[in-house]
């Protein structure tokens, strides 16, 4: 039989880590919560500049906050927090050390949808924010790769249902991340990703 994960803080070097939380939301209310956002949210697939050409995000994306976020050249406008996305911003931001107030919210189809390497450090977000996501649905890859050597090690997680990833201190500024193509996930996923925007 396998054992639950426990979880774990990690250190990456050069003042970036991690914690992961596998089991933050237990199995039922994770499946609840998922069945409620795939219902209640705004899904859509919009454009990002890639090397200056427009292509479509390969998954669907939804989100909320009172202040415009601004990235790979789109604005994403205010929009209201729904039931089940606002009942988790206090105990995300409490679990975080962070007082959140947006949530970036992505639907993995299937395997063939991802989120290439980056790194969030869009300047409304100030200096080495803290992010947090929530995994709900099919368990993915996310993967943490240093920007350049001498920054430390990567990280491989699969991030299971319920599980929070939060990353801190330098991450944005030393470390990528991303979910690659899967080729046997067949399930869809729900990540809600939690950031901090100061203006």
């Amino acid at each position: 039989m396998n054992q639950p994960i426990a979880p774990s803080h990690v250190d990456l070097g050069a003042g970036a880590w991690l914690d992961h939380e596998p089991h933050w939301l237990d199995p039922r209310a994770a499946e609840s919560l998922f069945a409620q956002l795939l219902l209640e949210l705004a899904w859509e697939q919009r454009a990002i500049v890639v090397f200056g050409r427009p292509v479509l995000q390969p998954r669907l994306i939804a989100w909320a906050g009172e202040r415009p976020y601004r990235y790979s050249g789109q604005t994403l406008e205010p929009r209201a927090f729904t039931p089940g996305v606002a009942a988790l911003l206090d105990p995300v931001s409490a679990r975080a050390g962070a007082a959140f107030n947006h949530v970036l919210v992505n639907r993995y189809r299937d395997g063939a949808d991802h989120l290439g390497l980056h790194a969030d450090a869009e300047p409304e977000l100030g200096p080495d924010p803290v992010v947090a996501t929530l995994s709900l649905g099919e368990s993915r890859r996310f993967v943490v790769k240093p920007r350049r050597r001498g920054a430390g090690p990567g990280r491989d997680y699969r991030l299971e249902s319920g599980s929070l990833l939060v990353m801190g201190g330098t991450c944005q500024r030393h470390f990528v991340h991303g979910v690659p193509r899967e080729a046997g996930a067949r399930g869809e996923r729900i990540s809600l990703t939690f950031r901090t925007l100061l203006r």
